[in-house]
């Protein structure tokens, strides 16, 4: 009785969590293909995390919908695209395009790289020793009270006390 139970509450309980299916019906292969690619490049209003195409909110499948719409009334992609940029800005697209402020978010991470490497290879270069310097070996200093650090000396007569 009690797995009966389980199984029917699991049962009922699965239903609630399945995504539901786009209230419009599919368009023709190539044109739902379509649909399905503009799906992937914009993002969903309410997940933002997520392309149309991939969550599961009734916003984007409304969002899904007016794609399908938009294609079945001949829209090229870029249509569509100016379409959703229209209503919601450049942030709907998943991939902004690379120009104005947009492309410091392209462009800014090779030139750290770069900058990066310089900063690496002038720190290497500082810590070679230069050649007529290595051909001579270095002469430790002679250890004399004058060239002993004065903190170091207050220590010293802290402790001889």
């Amino acid at each position: 009785m009690t797995a009966a139970l389980l199984s029917l509450t699991l049962f009922l309980a699965s239903g609630q969590f399945a995504p539901q299916q786009a209230g419009s019906e599919p368009l023709a292969p190539p044109l739902e293909m379509r649909v399905q690619k503009l799906g992937k490049e914009l993002r969903c209003a309410v997940c933002q995390g997520l392309s149309v195409a991939d969550s599961p909110s009734s916003m984007a499948r409304a969002q899904l919908d007016k794609i399908r719409e938009l294609v079945a009334q001949g829209q090229s992609d870029q249509e569509v695209r100016d379409y959703f940029v229209a209503r919601y800005g450049e942030w709907v697209l998943l991939q902004p395009t690379a120009e104005g402020v947009n492309l410091l978010v392209w462009v800014g991470p090779v030139l750290l790289l770069l900058g990066g490497a310089y900063v690496i290879f002038r720190q290497v270069k500082r810590g070679e020793p230069s050649a007529p310097a290595a051909a001579t070996p270095a002469q430790p200093a002679p250890h004399t009270e004058d060239t002993v650090d004065p903190y170091l000396q207050a220590v010293r007569r802290e402790l001889d006390q």
